[in-house]
């Protein structure tokens, strides 16, 4: 059956410092400038209609929806999945001719139903640049809770449009303290590489590397952190490093050197829809609606379950509310959107068995950011590729693994900038608020003390060494750390306490998590690969024994 109710657009539209007081990023391009209204446009792609009956759904498209989607295809099984953002390869394109902004300019496109931007990098020299925009189901989710921002990828593909495509396996001999009840034989030996190979994953030419000007402030940061004796390492990516060549010496249109990371890449970044999603669609068993959101699910009194769904337009109307019923059910909205609806569900009664685990042990991968003023002489370069490719660790001393980050400003700002994962013990959780409806978090802002101390093992020593200062404009007025966000939501739903050891939801057959929400809180490094991995080994167990 389908569906295919007008969309209205926002209303009013292949292998591989500056010392302070100058320039940055957020003073050229994330200050943003004038923003457009956007299109009002008609979608045509169908849509699950009230009332269908499907083997399996899905709920969500990120990394392990997209792992189990693919590979129950691939059993022969048939998959309807269901997605609250876009597909943003049916979206026309905006006032610049493309899907996907520059990160130097966001606009309706760039965040989801905001009527104001909430950029990672707030402030210039102290000062506020977020600007009004109208409400549209943009790409990139800023969703608030009391104690932190999440920030997470709306589309179809999930978390892959919107992050920086490090692909990084963490180090063997931290995993027991990721995923304490799996088997790091066979993550290392079978599903890492599985996913790997899947994902597209590759490193940078490191030829290149050393004579593109697109990474001269990776290469400033390898300097300092070498100096002061932290190990600096490539780190693995999900682009085409031969298109990114290929933008260098300027033969196809610039992306990763044009400014686009955040609100979606247009060309070379390999993405789940270019991947798994491809992959699942292109067995004839894998459907998709996409701008669909589960709002409830409860056992059905013919079998399986019914879940309703509502439809929105991209001015986040509700269109149409549909009930369908499925088979089975697989969790995969991300750390956040499974363990909400989840939590929800227990506690309203729709699905009372789930256990008291259920909620617990959220984490935000110890995320904390910083910039560093370097003196004139360690220019970071005025063009730069918005692709992290390097790293420095100092897990085991000093809890701390940081990116060597793009601040891709268009003008040499004299700038290094990090995202650090560190490794933080804090853990929150998911409660229902049968007041306002909603589901809480118990984080706290002051816990990221524990991550700004891990953090400053690095970067306290850098700054001795080479006589620099902390940035104290990005943030807010004299604010050192980016301490109010995390891009790596982890938890939820731990394996083997919320679910047995392979995903499956204690007290329901058929129910199953396969998200980010399954991970404790930190994975030391970058977790999509990670979460990526895990899927790949509790699916293949589900379907040997489950179907």
């Amino acid at each position: 059956m389908s569906n295919t109710p007008r969309e209205d657009g926002p209303r009013g539209l292949s292998r591989r410092g500056f010392v302070l007081g100058a320039g940055s990023l957020a003073g050229v391009g994330m200050l943003g400038g004038a923003f457009g209204t956007s299109p009002t446009w008609a979608a045509s792609a169908s849509s699950i209609g009230n009332g269908a009956r499907v083997p399996v759904l899905v709920i969500g498209t990120g990394y392990g929806g997209s792992v189990a989607a693919l590979r129950l295809a691939q059993a022969g099984v048939d998959v309807h999945m269901v997605e609250m953002g876009q597909d943003w390869s049916t979206v026309p394109p905006g006032p610049d001719g493309k899907i996907h902004p520059k990160v130097s300019s966001p606009d309706y496109r760039s965040f989801w139903m905001r009527t104001r931007t909430k950029q990672p990098l707030s402030n210039f020299l102290g000062f506020p640049i977020d600007k009004a925009v109208p409400k549209y189901a943009g790409i990139l989710d800023a969703e608030d809770f009391a104690g932190i921002s999440v920030y997470q990828g709306r589309g179809v593909g999930g978390g892959s449009l919107v992050n920086g495509g490090m692909a990084v396996t963490p180090k063997r001999q931290n995993f027991a303290d990721i995923l304490p009840s799996v088997s790091a034989e066979e993550m290392y030996g079978t599903y890492y590489p599985r996913a790997n190979a899947a994902l597209g994953v590759s490193t940078i030419d490191p030829a290149w590397f050393e004579r593109t000007s697109y990474y001269q402030y990776s290469r400033v940061g390898r300097k300092h952190a070498e100096r002061s004796g932290f190990d600096w390492t490539f780190v693995p990516a999900v682009y085409d490093w031969d298109y990114m060549e290929a933008e260098d010496n300027g033969s196809v249109p610039k992306s990763a050197l044009g400014q686009e990371i955040l609100y979606g890449n247009n060309h070379g970044k390999k993405t789940l829809p270019k991947t798994y999603l491809a992959q699942a669609t292109a067995t004839g068993r894998v459907s998709i609606s996409a701008l669909h959101r589960a709002t409830s699910v409860r056992p059905a009194a013919a079998g399986g379950y019914d879940v309703v769904l509502e439809q929105i337009n991209t001015a986040g109307d509700v269109v149409a509310t549909k009930t369908v019923n499925a088979g089975k059910i697989f969790f995969a909205a991300g750390s956040v959107g499974t363990s909400k609806l989840l939590v929800k569900m227990k506690s309203t009664g729709a699905l009372p068995a789930l256990n008291g685990e259920v909620g617990q042990g959220w984490g935000d991968n110890g995320n904390i950011m910083v910039g560093r003023a370097n003196h004139m002489w360690d220019a970071t370069g005025d063009v730069q590729s918005t692709i992290p490719c390097s790293g420095i660790d100092n897990w085991d001393a000093g809890g701390a693994f940081a990116e060597v980050a793009p601040l891709p400003a268009g003008l040499e700002t004299f700038a290094s900038f990090y995202l650090a994962i560190t490794k933080s013990p804090r853990r929150a959780a998911f409660s229902y608020n049968s007041a306002s409806g909603n589901v809480d978090l118990s984080w706290q802002t002051s816990w990221k003390q524990d991550s700004i101390t891990m953090a400053k093992t690095i970067f306290d020593k850098i700054n001795s060494k080479e006589g620099t200062i902390y940035r104290t404009d990005l943030f807010g007025v004299n604010k050192i750390w980016g301490d109010h966000l995390t891009y790596h939501p982890l938890g939820g739903a731990i394996l083997n306490k919320a679910t047995d050891n392979y995903g499956r939801l204690h007290g329901y057959d058929g129910l199953y998590v396969i998200d980010g929400a399954l991970i404790p809180g930190n994975t030391s490094v970058n977790p999509f690969v990670t979460i990526t991995a895990l899927a790949e080994r509790n699916i293949e167990r589900i379907i040997a024994a489950d179907l």
